[in-house]
């Protein structure tokens, strides 16, 4: 059996995994711990967590504008500068990043379809990647790509993070056809997002599939190819 498009592109989060809750209160007291145990001096928490809500939320507001991704690192820079918090020689940035995002990540589940859905399209041949819109660093999607047991799957996997621009933006799904070497409406792009996901996709040429796992009505304006309620749906899209 053949499948109408040479590749599918998948949104992460709410496509394929579920993040179920995030939790940055708990994830910062962990970063807390450890700096106390290797005897760091650390502020007050509330003034802390106080003061990344509000540059972080302040970031994500502005990316929305500008579709210019935020990023933590910046902000967990800016907040060891802004509060003298000594960590050289005691534990490393890289550290505190990935201790941080693990308790964060830590309720993420992905969908009980997702794994037989894309083995299904990889063995009819088609090619599958991921676009996704993050403020986490790239080496910690990496991590999370791997742990969810999805990473086999995909031939690569684009960050906002990494990039200019962020989903809607035309660059980060143009990039993805330079990745692919096809034809616009050669590829599906899938995501959950009516705006960034299907109106992104659809404005470079791409198909767009709507996942809409909790029956939302769509935006005025917005016209997805498909539409299914799991990711198991893209396997009812056939030739002609």
């Amino acid at each position: 059996m053949s499948y109408p498009y040479k590749a599918v592109v998948f949104d992460w989060a709410y496509t394929l995994v579920d993040l179920v809750r995030e939790d940055d209160r708990a994830a910062f007291q962990k970063v807390f711990a450890l700096l106390r145990a290797h005897e760091v001096p650390v502020p007050d928490f509330e003034v802390w967590f106080g003061a990344y809500r509000n540059l972080f939320r302040g970031m994500i507001d502005l990316s929305r504008q500008t579709h210019r991704e935020a990023n933590f690192e910046q902000v967990l820079r800016w907040l060891l500068i802004r509060f003298a918090v000594p960590i050289e020689g005691k534990v490393s940035f890289r550290e505190l990043v990935e201790l941080f995002y693990g308790e964060y990540h830590s309720c993420r589940r992905v969908y009980p379809e997702v794994p037989s859905t894309l083995q299904r399209l990889q063995s009819m041949n088609v090619r599958m990647g991921v676009i996704s819109n993050t403020t986490n660093p790239s080496f910690i999607k990496e991590a999370e790509r791997k742990a969810s047991g999805l990473d086999s799957y995909f031939d690569f996997a684009l960050y906002s993070s990494d990039l200019p621009y962020r989903k809607p933006h035309p660059s980060i799904f143009e990039l993805a056809l330079a990745r692919l070497q096809y034809e616009p409406a050669e590829v599906l792009f899938v995501g959950d997002q009516p705006r960034m996901d299907i109106l992104g996709a659809q404005g470079v040429g791409m198909r767009a599939a709507w996942i809409n796992r909790r029956g939302d009505a769509l935006p005025d304006g917005v016209k997805p190819d498909y539409t299914f309620t799991t990711l198991d749906g893209l396997l009812e899209i056939h030739v002609g």
